[in-house]
């Protein structure tokens, strides 16, 4: 099995809210994949609370049965079409990819 954590860091906007918007507008895209990719074996997809500086603002936990299951995920198009999205209002982003 392996599995494929994503921490957000969304760019911030003069308008608070348009944030929270965003992050809201990710999580529910990124929980959806699930309907499309077969190889998606769990997902959950959190949003942050804390005030702390080094906190990211979104995380995403997904696992699959394998590396080539991961590489399909990667390279689906429902997944491509959420990445534009994700690209345009995320300011840093950190990627772990391990086996469990």
């Amino acid at each position: 099995m392996v599995k494929h954590i994503v921490m957000l860091q969304l760019k911030d906007y003069p308008n608070k809210t348009q944030k929270l918007e965003n992050a809201l507008q990710l999580k529910k895209s990124l929980e959806h994949l699930k309907v499309f990719i077969d190889e998606i074996k769990y997902i959950e997809v959190g949003l942050n609370f804390s005030e702390k500086s080094s906190a990211y603002d979104l995380v995403l936990s997904t696992t699959f049965n394998n590396e080539i299951d991961l590489e399909k995920y990667i390279n689906h198009p429902e997944h491509k079409k959420v990445l534009v999205f994700l690209n345009q209002v995320t300011e840093k982003k950190a990627v772990v990819d391990y086996e469990i």
